[in-house]
């Protein structure tokens, strides 16, 4: 009993009362200050900066302009070259213009490099064409040029020559050219006689009578060398023989060293 009257007693005290209003006020006050003055000054609530169109001008430029509306330019070399656009232009840039940002926020210009990295261009030569268009594209070139050799070949689509030439360098996407086997022609032809001449002379006989060659080295022989100053000792059609067009003649060359 003593309790609950002691308690009904401060309940009617005025200082308690007034002492709970002036916490609530000072609370709500602080609240105020935080919430309409120091947080949005802080954080920078509500002030936005919209990006400005900088590509396609040189890169100090762009960055001077950034730079002049509080944004932070920042530099990213472009994985390709633009030959069509002067060095060091801005090709892209991120956030794209117009878009609202903070003051301050960092703006990445794509700027254009120097040039193309080179790529030695493999030979593709008796691959399918699937297959050559595949491995050329994986090393970053193009092989959107495809034209059908005018002389027959034994395999059709298979690659038959290519321009570059296997070894050259070519800027990474530049173009490869790629003819391709028809296969065999219709027309019979007279096989010549290329025994006693190097390796370059009877193929470009055999190629003047729409013939197709391969050398084929001596047993001892592991790997092919690729001299075309050898001597061809034997062919493997007899000079006189009909075959049709594009058929294939096999060159039997003497082992290096007895040149």
């Amino acid at each position: 009993m003593k309790r609950l009257t002691g308690l009904i007693q401060l309940l009617r005290n005025p200082y308690l009362w007034g002492g709970l209003f002036a916490l609530l006020i000072a609370t709500l006050l602080v609240y105020l200050v935080v919430d309409r003055w120091l947080m949005p000054a802080y954080t920078r609530h509500g002030v936005v900066q919209y990006v400005p169109d900088v590509r396609q001008l040189p890169y100090e430029q762009a960055a001077q302009i950034l730079q002049a509306q509080g944004l932070r330019p920042e530099r990213v070399p472009a994985r390709r070259f633009r030959p069509d656009l002067p060095v060091e232009t801005v090709l892209d840039q991120t956030p794209p213009p117009q878009a609202a940002v903070k003051p301050g926020r960092h703006v990445y210009l794509t700027v254009n490099a120097g040039r193309n990295p080179m790529v030695t261009v493999p030979s593709v030569i008796g691959m399918s064409l699937r297959e050559a268009v595949n491995r050329l594209t994986a090393l970053g070139l193009r092989a959107d040029d495809l034209r059908p050799d005018t002389i027959p070949s034994p395999y059709a689509r298979t690659v038959t020559r290519q321009h570059p030439a296997p070894g050259d360098s070519v800027a990474e996407g530049g173009t490869v050219t790629l003819w391709y086997s028809t296969g065999l022609g219709q027309r019979f032809v007279t096989v010549p006689d290329v025994t006693g001449r190097t390796v370059a002379e009877a193929q470009r006989i055999l190629l003047e009578h729409r013939l197709r060659s391969v050398v084929v080295e001596p047993r001892e022989v592991t790997e092919t060398t690729g001299d075309t100053t050898r001597i061809v000792i034997r062919q493997s059609r007899e000079p006189g023989t009909q075959v049709r067009e594009g058929f294939e003649i096999r060159l039997f060359v003497a082992p290096p060293d007895t040149l």
